[in-house]
Order: C-alpha cells, then sequence, then structure tokens
C-alpha cells in the first residue's frame, strides 16, 4: 500500500455542533449516502436492537442515537476504521449505547444467535470487483467502494440469518444495480416496502435509491415515495436536505 496521509480530523456529523466524528483523508469519510439512509430509517417501538453491516467510522449508529436509546451494534472488518469509530463513540459519550465489533459480516452467524437482530442497515460497496477492474490504490477505498471483501449476496445472506421475523433491512444502492437487488431481495424472501429515488436534482436521472424490506416475506405493500433531490435550481443542497443535515435542532 502507498504512505498515506493518516492526519486524523474530528468534524460535526451534521450540519451543527452536536455529534462529533473522527476521520482520516486516506480513508472512506462519511458521504452523502450514509446521512440519507440513517435519514430514511424508521424505529418501531418494538424493536430491541440494530445493527449496521460495514459501519466504517460509524456515521450511521452515531446518527441513529438521535432517533433511539436501543442498542446499536456497528460492524467493521477494517481494523483502522474499527478503531476510529471506537474512539468516536466514546468522544460521543455513547458507549453504553453504541458497541462497534471488528468483525467480516460473513461470519456474523457465529458470533449472533439466528432472528436475533430487528433492524439491520447497510450501505454497501456499490461497484462489482474483479481483478481487471479500476480500483483506487489505496485498499481502505477499495474495500469500502468495491464488492472486495463481501458482495451483495453475502450482505443479503447474513441479513436474512439474523434478521428477527418481523425484522427490517434498509439499504442505499446506486440505480443501475435496483433490478439485481429487487430479484435479491425476493430469493432471500426480504419484501420491500419502501423505495426512495435520490436525484442530484430535478431534471436529472436518479443516482441512488433507498430501500426498507421486510424479513416477514409478505409482498404487495411497497410505497414507492416522492423523489429526494440533493440539490435546488441555485446549486445549493436542497431544503430537504439542510433539514437532514440539521436533524434533531431546534
Amino acid at each position: 500500500m502507498d504512505k498515506q496521509d493518516n492526519r486524523e480530523i474530528v468534524n460535526d456529523l451534521l450540519g451543527y455542533e452536536g455529534l462529533k466524528i473522527i476521520q482520516r483523508p486516506d480513508m472512506f469519510n462519511f458521504s452523502l449516502d450514509s446521512t440519507l439512509l440513517a435519514d430514511f430509517v424508521r424505529i418501531p417501538a418494538k424493536i430491541r436492537n440494530i445493527m449496521d453491516f460495514g459501519t466504517g467510522n460509524g456515521p450511521i449508529p452515531l446518527f441513529l442515537t438521535l432517533k433511539t436509546s436501543i442498542p446499536i451494534i456497528g460492524v467493521e472488518i477494517q481494523k483502522e476504521a474499527y478503531e476510529l469509530a471506537k474512539r468516536s463513540v466514546d468522544l460521543n459519550g455513547l458507549g453504553k449505547q453504541i458497541t462497534i465489533i471488528n468483525a467480516d459480516i460473513n461470519d456474523l452467524h457465529h458470533q449472533y444467535e439466528m432472528s436475533s437482530i430487528d433492524l439491520i442497515t447497510c450501505n454497501p460497496p456499490f461497484f462489482k470487483y474483479s481483478p481487471r477492474a479500476i480500483t483506487n490504490k489505496n485498499d481502505y477505498l477499495t474495500i469500502a467502494r468495491h464488492e472486495l471483501l463481501i458482495d451483495l449476496e453475502g450482505i443479503l445472506v447474513q441479513a436474512r440469518r439474523l434478521l428477527s421475523n418481523d425484522g427490517t433491512l434498509f439499504m442505499i444502492h446506486r440505480v443501475d444495480r435496483l433490478e439485481e437487488l429487487i430479484l435479491a431481495l425476493n430469493a432471500h424472501r426480504l419484501a420491500i416496502k419502501r423505495l426512495r429515488f435520490v436525484y442530484p436534482l430535478q431534471g436529472r436521472e436518479a443516482i441512488s435509491v433507498l430501500v426498507e424490506a421486510s424479513a416477514s416475506g409478505k409482498i404487495g405493500s411497497l410505497k414507492l415515495l416522492e423523489p429526494l433531490y440533493v440539490y435546488d435550481e441555485s446549486g445549493n443542497y436542497s431544503k430537504e436536505i439542510l433539514t437532514i443535515f440539521r436533524y434533531g435542532k431546534k
């Protein structure tokens, strides 16, 4: 691996002084996708726990503490990202609610009982990987962006094993993989309940899609939500995006 700039930076997680997150320039930092996914998550009153697959430096668990006080588990395979996430949790005084584990998603069924998780979130690697693929020489970024260590199938296999009977999976993915995602979810008896397309701005093609799928397996109650636009006509963040950034601010 090339020598990297590993200077650490402490940033506000959202658009106000509240949650802090520790980041490194050479690693995959929290993105708009993570923020949109965490905002999209609905947390029913009766759920016992949440697990975030591929938590990186922990943005989704941190955001979700603004919505709930139930236990949250963040799973991260890369040791350096895991350490950053743990320290961000400690920095925010959230160690009693958030647990960060250094583990492979593929092996989670050895650590957790089947049907033991009520809600799973995942901002997965978006791109398929092949030896000929053009990837970033930085291994941190390659693993975060490409299906090098786990692919969509592997994620859904583990999600189905771990989710409780009425459990829910929340994901964000690229629109160009939506057909594959729908087929894979159906194959694993995960019924899509809500879809929301994310557009850079009005008049452009959608770039990503937010998905809520239920382990109940009952197909037929899909809701297609109104579009989410990232920017307005002036090139500034849209009012909805700014509201998300200010989540929880009075």
